[in-house]
């Protein structure tokens, strides 16, 4: 009934690390008629809350040591509650750039928090980084396929962006029983508890990062702008509305196979290799202006293992849970600097070149970089049980 309980708070904490971001694709465009703004404006509805998730994964750190990792994640739920609820009060551009701002920095707490769980009560289940990736990947395609017919049902694209504040009830309600009393796992060392802030001197952590980087901005490009893209090839909103949808739906089983193959073949280059090479061909699908369809499931295929193989990394090679939290911040906090720059490129490239093909293109380099990085950073050494 516990490991049921335990598994419970992963998986409605995930579910609300996405709805925040993949709720305004679908409607940024009437967005931007309703408030009058401009591509890179619009770029940072989706950029702020990716910048303060790398911003303040650091935060994590210093909120674990002072509070615990449970009560840490209650803040972190409570601000995303906070955030998308009063979206149902924008009228100005400030003030929805401020809910950006204030969901950011609730999931940019929340994602290390979650590896340093799940290290904690699941010390040899490192895989159930899966369940955290599914987790998020549902989150976000229910908020990305529901948008629209809420704003449809509700005629208010604010009231159909703050309806997504729902799904940070249950995650609260059910951290509360865990605040009790707060415990060091036995297996952790006393001498191991004060972790340094700056594994960033490490040369694996400095890999991991330009990965993460390198995902995230090609991930959360695609997240803001598919939608908008695909409209322009002359698909209507409902309909390049569902591309984004058939992208994400794409990554749910995808995010729960992928870390259960890497943990039973232990080829983590060759899924790091597969997965990048299935984004590179949907971005060539997208320049070539083939199905947009097809395109999204390759783009979803790789998103979908990308995400969960990113976060399994420092889980898999940490001692314990701090460890694991520290090292998921470190990648996290500079990995998601970089992955903010990915949706205002592609918005300052629009504006500027009023086509998507210098967008593609420069989506494709980044792919490439981060499949050499992947190559890179090769297979782990330390056999897990999965």
């Amino acid at each position: 009934m516990r490991l049921l309980y335990l598994i419970m708070i992963i998986f409605f904490i995930s579910l609300n690390l996405r709805p925040s971001i993949t709720s305004v694709g679908p409607l940024l465009d009437v967005i931007q008629d309703n408030l009058g703004l401009s591509g890179v404006t619009s770029s940072l509805i989706t950029a702020l809350p990716i910048f303060c998730m790398g911003l303040f994964s650091l935060s994590s750190i210093w909120l674990q040591h002072r509070l615990g990792v449970e009560r840490s994640l209650l803040v972190a739920m409570l601000l995303i509650l906070l955030a998308t609820f009063l979206r149902m009060f924008v009228h100005h551009t400030f003030f929805l750039l401020a809910t950006a701002l204030c969901s950011g920095v609730g999931i940019g707490i929340a994602g290390p928090l979650i590896a340093g769980f799940i290290k904690k009560y699941f010390p040899e289940k490192p895989g159930l980084t899966g369940l955290y990736s599914v987790s998020m990947v549902i989150g976000a395609a229910v908020a990305s396929s529901f948008s629209v017919p809420l704003f449809q049902q509700m005629d208010s694209w604010q009231h159909a962006l703050s309806f997504w504040s729902i799904l940070a009830v249950p995650a609260v309600v059910l951290l509360l029983p865990l605040l009790q009393k707060r415990e060091v796992p036995k297996e952790v060392p006393k001498k191991n508890l004060q972790i340094s802030a700056f594994f960033i001197k490490n040369k694996r952590v400095h890999l991991f990062t330009l990965f993460f980087g390198c995902m995230a901005a090609i991930f959360y490009a695609i997240t803001a702008w598919l939608a908008p893209i695909v409209q322009a090839t002359g698909l209507d909103r409902s309909q390049s509305g569902m591309t984004l949808t058939l992208f994400t739906l794409v990554q749910i089983p995808v995010s729960f196979l992928i870390p259960l193959l890497v943990g039973k073949s232990g080829n983590r280059r060759m899924w790091l290799l597969l997965c990048g090479l299935s984004e590179f061909f949907g971005i060539i699908l997208l320049m070539l202006h083939f199905s947009p369809w097809v395109a999204a499931i390759f783009l979803g295929m790789g998103a979908g293992g990308l995400f969960p193989l990113a976060l399994l990394i420092p889980i898999e090679e940490a001692a314990h849970a701090e460890e694991a939290t520290s090292w998921s911040a470190m990648m996290q906090f500079g990995g998601y600097l970089l992955g903010s720059l990915g949706p205002t490129l592609i918005g300052l490239s629009l504006d500027l070149f009023e086509t998507s093909i210098p967008t593609l293109f420069l989506l494709a380099m980044i792919i490439c970089t981060m499949i050499g990085v992947g190559l890179k950073i090769g297979n782990k050494t330390k056999k897990l049980n999965y």
